[in-house]
């Protein structure tokens, strides 16, 4: 079949050409899959839908053509999320870092060595990245750490722990951050980035059990871990500069996806509830509460993406008023669901990981959304962000 992208020129082909991809591509009853299978399932699942995005050239369509990918236009990026959101198909969020953080640092600060290198494993050989930022003293306040990096000769020498590292079970390398300097005047300096491979001697990767049953995160121990110096990204303590590219790449689409997901379950559940509100007045009034609300993020996120398209570098503002925006409201619309089902959603089932922030699993998608008032900044530290540093209040 000939890939969709052969009609990414001409966006309304695009899409009829996405359309018709999807139902061959996405991996069959996927759903009851990973509830039946669990962790086995959900890996088996990201991994074929990953290969089938791949053999179409659309996993690394948005890279560079220099670098495996295809130019994809933010426009068309647009169009084949709206068409993987309508199709309901499954996140591709095992890759997330693999995709979008990890390519966005090496493509400004990356040797040619190691984008050859680490580019092509994820564009052919679906390699698996995670982050090793936060510590358990370092969550927000991520210039805190205290993970160090020692440098011995051809090596450095780490030793620490890193938490809350997403997928970090799963991973082939991380996108660690490491003191290298004690004495730096400002804790934001002395930090240098590294890249590392999981399977290096002396690493220890725990799952953290969430309260939704699963095991997205992982705490990582550092016991004397070598990285090589070729694995130095940037130079020595230019790390905290670096890292701002790898937090951009959670802008814009990412979000888009999201929101997207979003629209089409509120769109389910108006469908799934319609006896319920014409029995219910009120809680039918309640629910048409969350239109506007939707629509207004929408819009913010339509915003981020204009500005997005004019400097992929901007958007900074906007993206931390749709963080906390976008975590409020998830919380809220999932809560209101999971007290719509009643004693029904209290029946526990497997987690139906990668089916978007608003899955039918009702209680599931209300316990996850509590992720989103922490993750990337909690509610708290984004309100301060915006109090301090967007509108100038006095601390």
């Amino acid at each position: 079949m000939t890939s969709p992208l052969a009609a990414a020129h001409d966006l309304d082909a695009f899409r009829a050409a996405i359309r018709d991809w999807l139902p061959g591509a996405i991996p069959a009853d996927w759903k009851g899959r990973i509830r039946r299978e669990s962790e086995e399932g959900y890996l088996a699942v990201q991994r074929e839908w990953y290969q089938a995005q791949t053999e179409a050239g659309l996993a690394t369509a948005h890279w560079p053509r220099d670098w495996g990918g295809a130019d994809l236009s933010l426009a068309a990026q647009v169009v084949l999320y709206e068409e993987m959101a309508r199709a309901d198909a499954p996140n591709t969020d095992l890759f997330t870092v693999s995709l979008y953080h990890m390519p966005a640092t090496l493509f400004a600060y990356g040797t040619p060595e190691q984008r050859a290198r680490y580019l092509e494993g994820v564009r052919t050989g679906g390699d698996i990245w995670c982050q090793g930022f936060s510590e358990p003293g370092a969550g927000s306040d991520l210039a805190s750490l205290r993970t160090r990096a020692e440098r011995r000769g051809d090596v450095y020498v780490v030793n620490g722990q890193k938490i809350w590292s997403s997928y970090g079970v799963f991973a082939d390398y991380c996108l660690l951050l490491a003191r290298t300097n004690q004495e730096a005047a400002r804790k934001h300096d002395g930090i240098s980035y590294f890249i590392l491979d999981m399977k290096s001697p002396g690493l220890t990767v725990k799952p953290i059990r969430q309260i939704t049953g699963e095991a997205e995160f992982a705490e990582i121990f550092f016991d004397d871990v070598e990285i090589p110096v070729e694995n130095l990204i940037g130079a020595e303590n230019e790390g905290w500069r670096i890292a701002q590219s790898t937090l951009t790449a959670e802008r814009g689409l990412l979000i888009f996806e999201n929101s997207e997901r979003l629209v089409h379950a509120v769109r389910r559940d108006a469908a799934r509830y319609r006896d319920l509100f014409a029995r219910d007045p009120a809680k039918a009034a309640a629910f048409a509460g969350f239109y506007p609300r939707v629509r207004a993020l929408k819009q913010m996120v339509g915003e981020l993406l204009a500005q997005l398209e004019r400097d992929p570098h901007g958007g900074g503002e906007i993206a931390t008023y749709i963080k906390l925006y976008w975590a409020t409201l998830l919380q809220d619309y999932n809560g209101f669901t999971a007290r719509l089902d009643g004693l029904d959603a209290l029946i526990e089932a497997e987690p139906l990981r990668c089916a978007g922030q608003t899955p039918d699993d009702t209680l599931y998608a209300f316990l996850k959304s509590y992720s989103w008032t922490v993750a990337g900044g909690s509610n708290e530290i984004m309100r301060n962000v915006i109090a301090e540093r967007l509108l100038g209040l006095p601390r």
